[in-house]
């Protein structure tokens, strides 16, 4: 895929920038999305009181929303990030599939694959809310009429041809479990193929390159009824479990969404990465695992690593999570999130204010600092792993002079404020302050953490900081050394006009996490 002079290829990109989900659009990438469709109701009013027949509360109604729903939020999605989306799926001639057709139409998804059947009733799920919370939902409609799934799998070629990904949401409806699957596996090819089903041991012939179950389904697959909630840390027991999970799905990868605890991606070559979700109070959103769904297949098309790409699934899932009701997130939206970030940079006393709240919420405090001058897979890592330590992971920056004094002249080749901006848009960064002195000890001795984390080219003898940790109640922890990378050694091939991508960079294979 080409790539615009002076920016890193989109298979060696290791940052998120404001520019990254632009690029992605600019591919205009072709998706094609099958599965079960829906059309997602809310409903908002008042209650004040209730009725006589019954103790339930009287919702006056003020506003009747719709929006596309499962497989159809998929496509939605897609399309908003700047792909182009062929529908598969089966909707009625009633009204909630002429409304659901309306607005996918309106988005410009092609529907040349969505089967309009007459014997359909068009799945609808409407939520009653009042007073910000929902009351209850709604379902009417689904099932698989006579005939409709051999007519979804006559159009299975149509709705392939020339595509570039296919995403399978397979909701349990049954529309795809006979001949659509059978087509589905005959005619897949190369392309890369992404899973989001209830069930994803039924999807193992396809091979899938990934798949994206959520907690209970990933339980599911593994044959845990009580499931993983009572488990302490579900990322580490997912990780665990990967040869387990991976085979039962017949899959390279799987991504376990696990909503408040962010993702747990785990590849079949041991590789491991985590995403962590920013918390939101948003009672009322839905579809926000359709939305990592849409944009972790777009940008794994479009060749960005597998990190990387989970990375910037989970900020696109975190847009839409602060919103009520089923919405979706667009290029502009994502580019404005991330440029968010640019400006993230916490002052010293700002820090100290949101670490004190955080403290006083018995949340354990891990602070890392570096220059983190041109990002690489050395630093995600490290980063990832420095999160783990606790709850709240800070990284604090080397200002330009600072990182000038201890990397010499020539250095940093990115400004302190845009590498506040990259590292703080990482999901498993919390806070992003910049010190102007050649140590953290003085901001150390204020914020006081009970983890400071370093690298592995470092001992704890080494450092001068340890005993100023261990004086203010805190310990030091040498994170594992990441051979082959450092920013040195990049900022050596780039002058020297090679490749940049060292070692375990290719992540675009699919093989490497």
């Amino acid at each position: 895929m080409s790539h615009a002079p002076g920016s890193p290829r989109l298979d060696e990109v290791r940052s998120l920038s404001p520019d990254l989900p632009g690029r992605l659009a600019a591919a205009s990438l072709r998706v094609a999305v099958i599965g079960d469709v829906m059309l997602d109701g809310w409903w908002s009013g008042v209650t004040e009181r209730f009725c006589r027949e019954a103790p339930a509360p009287v919702v006056d109604l003020q506003q009747k929303r719709a929006a596309a729903g499962g497989a159809a939020n998929t496509a939605m999605n897609l399309q908003a990030l700047g792909a182009r989306v062929r529908l598969g799926g089966v909707t009625g001639t009633d009204a909630a599939g002429r409304e659901l057709r309306g607005i996918l139409a309106g988005a410009g998804v092609d529907l040349q694959a969505l089967i309009h059947h007459e014997d359909a009733h068009t799945a609808a799920k409407n939520r009653i809310v009042a007073g910000g919370q929902v009351l209850f939902r709604l379902d009417e409609g689904g099932g698989v009429p006579p005939g409709a799934e051999d007519l979804l799998a006559a159009s299975v070629a149509a709705l392939l041809d020339g595509a570039d990904a296919l995403v399978v949401c397979d909701y349990g409806s049954g529309l795809l479990h006979g001949s659509v699957r059978d087509a589905l596996i005959a005619l897949r090819g190369g392309r890369l193929t992404v899973v989001d089903a209830h069930d994803a041991a039924l999807w193992a012939r396809l091979a899938p390159d990934l798949v994206t179950p959520n907690a209970a389904e990933a339980a599911m697959l593994l044959g845990r009824p009580a499931g993983l909630d009572s488990v302490p840390d579900r990322a580490a027991a997912v990780r665990a479990a990967a040869p387990e999970l991976l085979a039962a799905a017949g899959a390279g990868t799987a991504v376990v969404t696990l909503d408040r605890d962010g993702t747990a991606l785990v590849g079949a070559d041991g590789g491991f990465h985590r995403t962590w979700a920013r918390p939101a109070a948003e009672k009322q959103a839905s579809g926000a695992g359709d939305t990592f769904v849409a944009c972790m297949t777009l940008a794994r098309a479009a060749g960005l690593p597998l990190s990387t790409a989970a990375d910037l699934a989970q900020n696109a899932a975190d847009i839409v999570v602060h919103r009520p009701g089923t919405s979706v997130c667009s290029t502009a939206d994502l580019e404005q999130h991330l440029d968010s970030f640019a400006d993230s940079a916490l002052s010293p006393a700002g820090l100290l204010a949101r670490i004190s709240a955080e403290r006083a919420a018995g949340r354990r405090i891990v602070l890392t600092n570096g220059c983190f001058d041109v990002l690489h897979r050395g630093h995600t890592r490290y980063l990832n792993q420095a999160k783990q330590l606790g709850d709240i992971l800070v990284v604090a920056l080397n200002s330009d002079a600072s990182a000038r004094r201890l990397k010499g002249p020539g250095r940093p080749i990115n400004t302190a404020h845009d590498r506040a901006g990259i590292i703080a848009a990482l999901s498993c960064v919390d806070y992003v302050t910049v010190f102007d002195t050649d140590t953290p000890i003085p901001l150390i001795r204020e914020l006081r953490p009970d983890t400071y984390a370093k690298g592995g080219d470092y001992s704890a003898q080494m450092l001068a900081e340890t005993p100023v940790v261990e004086q203010c109640g805190g310990r030091v922890v040498i994170l594992d050394y990441v051979a082959d990378h450092s920013t040195t050694a990049l900022v050596s091939r780039i002058r020297a006009g090679g490749s940049g991508a060292g070692a375990g960079a290719g992540a675009g294979s699919g093989s490497t996490v």
